[in-house]
Order: C-alpha cells, then structure tokens, then sequence
C-alpha cells in the first residue's frame, strides 16, 4: 500500500459555520487515531475557518480556476485557495466534468494550477453507467486519466488519484471489491508507466461512490485501494471517522 491510507471528506455544496463543530470533532478524533491520514474539503466559505480550527487533519478545496487572477467573476484561484488555508485541490470530479461540462484539458490546467501553487491534486476520474455496462469503463478510465493528468517528477508526494464511478456517486450502489481492484490495478499500472516505478506506486488511489461506515471495510481492504475519498457520509464526524477507522482496520489486516 501506498503510505497511510487516506480519507478525504468532500462536503459539496454543504456547510456553514455551524458545522465548525464537526470538523472539530473530525480532527479530535483524527488526533487519536494516527494511522490514516484524514482530510476534509469544505466549501470556499469554509476553508479559512477550518483551517484555523483544526490542527491534525487536511484542509483543502474542491475545485479552482486555471487561472492566477483576472477578470472572473466568481471564480477562485489556486493562489488564493492556497492563501486561504487549503494544501489540495479536488479536480475533474464527475459532477464538474458533467455538470459543468469540463473537459480533460481544463481539468489538466486546473490541476497545474494547483501545483504551480504550492498545493496537492486529487485527481477524479470514473465512469457512467452505460460505458461500464458496454464493458469498456476500463479504456475509458485510463484513458480520462492519461489525458487529464500533468506532468510532474514528484507524483509520489503531490498526486492523488480517486476513482468514483458515476453510477455509484450518491445513489446507494457501489461497485463490486473485484471491480474495484481490477479498476485500480488499471489505474496503477498507468502511473507506473506516465510517472516510472518509484513515483507511480507511491501515488494513492482512493475510492469514491457511497462509501459508508458499513462497507467500509470491505472496499478498503481491496487491491490498490489506499483510501476512499467520502461524499455524504463525510458530513457528521460520527459517520466519517467511521469509515476512517475501517481504513485503519483494513490497513493492518
């Protein structure tokens, strides 16, 4: 495995200050349980208040602009994300890349951007229903990645790659563990030949896609899978740090 696993809360649209309280309870408990690596990405309005309330866990965003200023409104730089407290980026999530209609080189920008800023990138990639069921989600996968992925020599410490197929992204369902392990087999092995040996098996492939305390375990313990990063289940510190320690658990199992 590559390094401590890690979780990474993603909260979306969520979040005022009144949910200070629970990203104080996320790192409390984060604090006491070492061996995974823990994360939250709050909303923009979020990210300086958490990052000052927290000590133990990450603080990052979940997108910027390619971008380092300029006239565009409502949008918000890497510099400034960074300025803010956040030390990673979420890019090329499916709710971007289709809501939004981003393609695979904004995303790449968005993700140089970020570096160039002094930030991590965790990078998404996942497939929808109909390609997964056309038996091509592996082609197509590797594919987004390849071309949605920049250049860099130290891929091992700044790069993050988080498979969520689209089909499972809040609806309940989730991929098989055979799926999954096949999937992020894939995906290691085209990290190994874009970033060489070192760099490519130090990268960490999370999973995303209903992950929930119950399941947790089960896809943690999957081939390749370094960590999962959490969408709903992200957003109580009871239900979060559960998934966490399922992390820890598969990790030593």
């Amino acid at each position: 495995m590559a390094g401590r696993p890690y979780i990474v809360g993603n909260w979306k649209m969520n979040g005022t200050r009144a949910m200070l309280s629970e990203a104080r309870a996320i790192d409390r408990a984060a604090q006491r349980h070492m061996k995974v690596e823990v994360a939250l990405a709050p909303p923009y309005t979020l990210i300086h208040a958490v990052h000052r309330e927290v000590e133990q866990i990450g603080v990052g965003a979940q997108d910027c602009h390619p971008g380092i200023d300029g006239a565009f409104t409502g949008d918000i730089s890497a510099t400034m994300l960074a300025d803010a407290g956040a030390k990673f980026v979420i890019v090329g999530h499916s709710e971007r890349r289709v809501g939004h209609g981003e393609s695979n080189d904004l995303v790449r920008e968005k993700a140089q951007a970020a570096l160039d800023a002094g930030m991590r990138v965790i990078m998404c990639c996942g497939e929808d229903a109909p390609t997964r069921d056309a038996g091509k989600a592996i082609q197509f996968v590797t594919g987004q990645l390849k071309a949605s992925l920049p250049e860099m020599a130290d891929a091992g410490e700044r790069l993050t790659v988080a498979y969520e197929p689209i089909w499972a992204i809040g609806t309940g369902n989730n991929a098989t563990t055979d799926d999954i392990s096949e999937m992020h087999r894939e995906i290691r092995k085209l990290l190994v030949s874009l970033y060489g040996e070192e760099q490519g098996s130090a990268v960490r492939i999370l999973y995303g896609g209903s992950v929930k305390p119950d399941n947790a375990k089960a896809i943690l313990a999957a081939d390749e899978v370094n960590g999962a990063l959490v969408g709903g289940a992200s957003l109580t510190a009871d239900s979060f740090m559960g998934i966490a320690l399922a992390a820890g658990d598969a990790h030593e199992g």
